[in-house]
C-alpha cells in the first residue's frame, strides 16, 4: 500500500482502516484525552489487525527523547523577519540549544487550522518540549500543550496570573523609566503608542507609562494614548491619530522601537523636530534604535538572554520529565517565572 516501507504497516493505513484521521491515531497512540471512546476503540482494533508498531515505541527503548524543541511564533513571515525582537530571541534560543546538542524546529502558527495541525504534530511526540513567543491573552495553545504532557515555557505571559512557565522582562519598569526620563527632560505632554491590549506586554508597558505619570504628578489624559500593533505602519497610524487629537504633545513613548520608527516618520512629515519639538523613546534597544536618525533613546530588554533563559528552563524541565501545566507550576514558585531587568539607553532622540 502507499507509504509502506519494509513491509510494515503505516500510520496512514491504521487511520484508513479505523476510519479516522491521522492526527486522531497519533492522539490515541500517545494517550491523549482529546479522543472519543468510539475512535479509541476503532484505532485499537486497526492497530491489532495490522500489527502496527508506533515509531515512538522505538524511541522509548532509546530513552524516549527526540532531541528536538519547537519554537512557536504566532505571527506572519513578514513580521517575523522584519521585527528585530524575534531575530534576537531566535538567536538566543538556537545558541542555547546548540550548546545542548538539540535540534530547533521553528514553527509559525497563524490560523486555527494551523494550530490544530500543530497540536496533532505534538501529539505524535515529535518534539521533547515547546517554547512559545508573542502569545496573546486568549491563546489556548499553552494550555493545550500542557494537557498533552509536554513541557512548555513562554516568552512573556498572557496575564499577571499566568499558570504556565514563562520568562519575561520588566515591562512595567520599562514604561516608568521612559516617562521618568522624559519628565526629567522637561516634557509634560507625554503621549504613548501602546501595543495591542490583548497582550500582557502591551498592557504592562501602558501601566508603567501611567504609573510614571502619577509619580511625576502629571494628570493622565486619554487623548495622549493610542493603540497600535507593534509594526512600523501601526506606529505611523497611531502617531497621526495622536497629532490630530493632541497637537501640543511634546514627547512620545512608543512601546517598541519599530513603532517609534513609524512615529518618527510622521513627526517629520508634520514638521516636528526630534528632540527639539517632540522627544521620542522606544523599547527593545534594537538595531532600529541605533540606526535611526537621530539615534533612538530606548529601554533595553535582554532579548537574547530571555531566549537563552527560557531554553535553559525548558531543557531542565525536559530532563526532569515534567510538564508545565497549571498544577505542576503551582508548586514551583519563582523557579518557573522569571522576570529579567530592563535598562534605559539614552540617545539623541530625547
Amino acid at each position: 500500500m502507499s507509504g509502506r516501507q519494509n513491509g510494515r504497516p503505516t500510520l496512514e493505513e491504521v487511520a484508513a482502516l479505523a476510519g479516522v484521521g491521522r492526527g486522531t491515531v497519533s492522539r490515541v497512540i500517545n494517550g491523549s484525552p482529546r479522543v472519543s471512546e468510539q475512535a479509541r476503540e476503532a484505532v485499537a482494533r486497526a492497530v491489532a489487525e495490522l500489527g502496527y508498531v508506533p515509531n515512538q515505541a522505538a524511541r522509548a527503548l532509546a530513552g524516549s527523547r527526540t532531541d528536538a524543541v519547537a519554537l512557536v511564533i504566532p505571527e506572519t513571515e513578514a513580521r517575523l523577519f522584519s521585527e528585530p525582537y524575534f531575530l534576537d530571541l531566535i538567536r538566543g534560543v538556537s545558541a542555547e540549544l546548540a550548546e545542548a546538542d538539540k535540534q530547533l524546529l521553528l514553527t509559525l502558527v497563524r490560523t486555527e487550522a494551523e494550530r490544530r495541525r500543530f497540536e496533532d504534530y505534538l501529539a505524535a511526540q515529535r518534539v521533547d518540549g515547546v517554547l512559545l513567543a508573542s502569545v496573546h491573552g486568549d491563546d489556548p495553545l499553552p494550555d493545550r500543550i500542557a494537557q498533552l504532557g509536554l513541557p512548555v515555557v513562554m516568552n512573556g505571559r498572557r496575564s499577571e496570573a499566568e499558570p504556565v512557565a514563562y520568562v519575561d522582562s520588566d515591562n512595567i519598569g520599562a514604561g516608568r523609566a521612559a516617562v521618568a526620563h522624559l519628565v526629567g527632560r522637561g516634557r509634560s505632554r507625554i503621549a504613548t503608542i501602546s501595543g495591542p491590549l490583548d497582550m500582557y506586554v502591551a498592557r504592562a508597558r501602558l501601566g508603567g507609562y501611567r504609573a510614571g505619570l502619577a509619580e511625576a504628578g502629571i494628570r493622565p489624559d486619554e487623548s495622549l494614548v493610542a493603540t497600535a500593533d507593534f509594526t512600523e505602519e501601526g506606529g505611523r497610524l497611531a502617531m497621526r491619530e495622536l497629532l490630530e487629537r493632541a497637537p501640543a504633545l511634546d514627547a512620545v513613548f512608543a512601546a517598541s522601537d519599530v513603532m517609534a520608527a513609524g512615529a518618527r516618520g510622521v513627526l517629520r512629515e508634520a514638521g516636528r523636530r526630534i528632540p527639539e519639538d517632540v522627544a521620542l523613546v522606544g523599547v527593545d534597544d534594537s538595531a532600529v534604535a541605533r540606526l535611526m536618525d537621530p539615534p533612538l533613546t530606548s529601554v533595553r530588554q535582554p532579548i537574547e538572554e530571555m531566549g537563552r533563559t527560557m531554553t535553559r528552563l525548558l531543557l531542565r524541565r525536559i530532563g526532569e520529565g515534567s510538564a508545565a501545566g497549571s498544577a505542576p507550576d503551582a508548586g514551583r514558585g519563582e523557579e518557573s517565572r522569571r522576570v529579567l531587568p530592563t535598562e534605559l539607553i539614552v540617545r539623541d532622540s530625547s
